[in-house]
Order: C-alpha cells, then sequence, then structure tokens
C-alpha cells in the first residue's frame, strides 16, 4: 500500500483529496470537525516533507451548480484553526484563477479549491472534468475514505493523470484500508460482527461476505423482524420486508450449512407508537401482539449479545440495535456499545463502520475505548463486499 511516506514531496505541489463534507448551521459554521480533524495529518506531513497542498472535496448535493449554501469557502476557518496555517481559496475548482493560485503555490502553502459538484461531471466520473483537476497538482493523494467507493473524477478517474510514482494515499486512507483488512484478512477468532439497520436488503451482500469470515453473526434493529416472521413468528406491526422473508429463510440456511453462529434476538422492547412517549412492554419477540411495534432488543438479548461479544477477539459493528435515537429504545445499542469496549480492553481488536453505528459510539464518548472508527460508512460496506474500491484500486 503506497503512502505518503513512499513518496518526495519536496518542492511539490501535492493535490489531495479530501472529505470536508462536513455538517453546517444556520450561520455557515462548522457543527462536526471529525473529517478535518482526521484530514490534518496528512496535509501537515506532506507540509513537512517541502510540499505545498491543493485540496479539493464536495460539500452536500447541491443540483444547480454554485450555491452559497454549499460554498466550501465557509469551511476556511476552521481548517486553517485546526492546522495552525492560512489556507487561501479559489472560488471555482477549475479555471484561469484557480490555476493560477494553485500554479504559484509555494512549499508550506495551503490552497482550497471550491465544491467539486458544483459541476456535473464530477459524479459522472467525467474524464476531461477529471484531467482539469489534475493540473493543480504535481503529485495526487487520495484521502477521501468517505467517498472512495464512488467512480467519481475525483476520487477515482483522476488517477490516471498522475505517474505510478505520483500518487498514493493519504493517512485517512491507509488507517481505514489497514483496519478492515485486518478485519477481514486477519482476524483473529473468535471473529463477531454485529449487524443492525432497518432493512435485511440494505445488508444481504455484507451478511453473506462475513459468513465466509466469521464466527458468530449478531443481527438487530429493524432486519430482525423479517428473519422472525420469516422463521414463523408474529412480530405485530413491527418493521418488516415482507419481499425478502425467503431471502431471510435462506440467510439462516446458508449461515447453519457453513458452520456460522447466526443470532437472532429472542426478546424485544415494544411500544404502541414510533415515540419516545409510547406505551412500552417487554416480551419474546416471536409473540408481539397486534398493533405493537418491537424498537429494540430486550434483556435475554442484550445478555447474550453481549456475552458472545465479550469472547470476541475481532470485532466489526455495522448497525444499531433499536431506534436508539429516543432514549427509551436506546439500551440494546448502549449495552452493545459498552461490550464492544469491555472486549477491546480485554485485547480484542473492534471495527465501528457506518454511520448509525458511529453515531452511536459519538453519542456515549466511547470512540475513544474501541480500536477504529471507520469514516465512511458506505465505502466500508462496499470494501467488505468487493473486496477493493475504486478509489484503492485507482492508486494501486
Amino acid at each position: 500500500m503506497k503512502t505518503i511516506d513512499n513518496l518526495n514531496f519536496l518542492n511539490k505541489r501535492a493535490l489531495v483529496r479530501v472529505d470536508f463534507n462536513v455538517p453546517l448551521n444556520d450561520h455557515f459554521e462548522v457543527t462536526d470537525t471529525t473529517r478535518i480533524v482526521a484530514a490534518i495529518p496528512t496535509i501537515k506531513k506532506i507540509i513537512e516533507l517541502g510540499g505545498s497542498v491543493i485540496l479539493m472535496s464536495h460539500l452536500g448535493r447541491p443540483k444547480e451548480g454554485p450555491t452559497n449554501k454549499y460554498s466550501l469557502k465557509h469551511t476556511v476557518n476552521t481548517i486553517s484553526h485546526l492546522l495552525g496555517l492560512p489556507v487561501d481559496f479559489t472560488d471555482d475548482c477549475i479555471g484561469d484563477e484557480a490555476y493560477s493560485k494553485s500554479g504559484a503555490l509555494k512549499p508550506g502553502h495551503v490552497l482550497l479549491l471550491e465544491n467539486l459538484r458544483f459541476y456535473k461531471e464530477e459524479e459522472k466520473g467525467d474524464v476531461d472534468f477529471a484531467e482539469k483537476l489534475s493540473k493543480h497538482g504535481d503529485i495526487y493523494v487520495n484521502d477521501a475514505f468517505g467517498t472512495a467507493h464512488r467512480s467519481h473524477a475525483s476520487t477515482a478517474v483522476i488517477a490516471q493523470f498522475f505517474a505510478p510514482d505520483a500518487k498514493c494515499l493519504g493517512y485517512v486512507m491507509a488507517n481505514e484500508v489497514a483496519s478492515i483488512d485486518k478485519v477481514i484478512n486477519g482476524a483473529e477468532a473468535p471473529f463477531t460482527a454485529i449487524v443492525g439497520g432497518a432493512k435485511v436488503s440494505d445488508k444481504i451482500l455484507i451478511i453473506e461476505q462475513l459468513m465466509n469470515k466469521a464466527n458468530n453473526i449478531l443481527i438487530g434493529g429493524g432486519m430482525a423482524f423479517t428473519f422472525v416472521k420469516a422463521m414463523g413468528g408474529t412480530i405485530g406491526k413491527s418493521l418488516c420486508e415482507d419481499d425478502k422473508l425467503d431471502l431471510a429463510t435462506e440467510l439462516l440456511a446458508k449461515a447453519k450449512a457453513k458452520g456460522v453462529n447466526l443470532y437472532i434476538p429472542t426478546d424485544a422492547v415494544i411500544a404502541d407508537n414510533f415515540a419516545n412517549d409510547a406505551a412500552i412492554q417487554h416480551c419474546n419477540i416471536n409473540e408481539i401482539p397486534e398493533g405493537w411495534m418491537g424498537l429494540d432488543i430486550s434483556t435475554e438479548t442484550i445478555n447474550t449479545y453481549s456475552e458472545v461479544i465479550k469472547n470476541s477477539k475481532t470485532i466489526l459493528w455495522n448497525g444499531p440495535m433499536g431506534v436508539f435515537e429516543m432514549s427509551n429504545f436506546e439500551n440494546g445499542t448502549k449495552a452493545v456499545a459498552l461490550a464492544i469496549c469491555e472486549a477491546t480492553k480485554h485485547g480484542a481488536y473492534s471495527l465501528i463502520g457506518g454511520g448509525d453505528s458511529v453515531a452511536a459510539i459519538n453519542k456515549y464518548n466511547l470512540a475513544n475505548q474501541v480500536s477504529y472508527v471507520s469514516t465512511g460508512g458506505g465505502a466500508l460496506l462496499e470494501y467488505i463486499e468487493n473486496g477493493t474500491l475504486p478509489g484503492v484500486s485507482a492508486i494501486d
């Protein structure tokens, strides 16, 4: 794996694809700096090695070209503060002014280009647009794991315009790839994968891939009820994909054939309404009364899952156990998070990936008690499913 440690940046302009798709409030202030903080070591290292840095990123989903709401100019002060250096900005990502600024950039200086998605060509993976972007740098560095699963102009297509010794991965990308590789290809047994979320259909491929690697797969979230119904259970008005019942049955059979322990919740916290102040009961997950819905795993499942997790040496967590955003239905997700931390403390390697799992770990301030928290949910899943990503293979 080629990283910035393998290249010579002295007096070179490094064109770095970062993921600065950060949330902004009504005053256009950055409200979560996680992604910017993650990229700082890469930027600082290039400067330390005598190079200059041109940063490019997308922000949001602008539909009709340049829009103030999605301008990366709103991030300049935050980047500058976190980097400890002034950051210049150009209000286009291509064009004369942008080229003039990047071309004149001196070693140790940093320039941020305007939102790449102000051009539709970015998401289309347009080759001509990628070539125009490539003119900004002597070396291309991809450090945007969150978009590495997209074959966009700036994440995959652009790499062809740089020689093999003039393109590499930044530290964010390298750490992500190494962490996933450690879990998928170098997992110490027992390997437990915890898969939650709303729909089985969203996680079919990852569950099937994990069956080739994991010893235990723990199912949670809304997707559990499709399995329960497929097994003949009564689930009230719980979330269920009726067109995926046969698929759920197939997955259960495949797990059994492969000797994988596929755990389905045995009890649930149920409510008569999707609201935090709804009436609540606890019951067997396959005996949910009519008019009630399951919104979290309950005590027996929590105890079973926690025990499996604590006895694991490798752990992958993708997806919550219930509607953890509501305090009355967060116990399952919180218990799983704490069990992962406990296992990590005793030597297990734990990788947390996927927006909701990361949000849960951050909600309970546990990020520093697990081995690695991935910055890209979709990219993580696709990497596990396919064994690589467009943004990674373009460098390789």
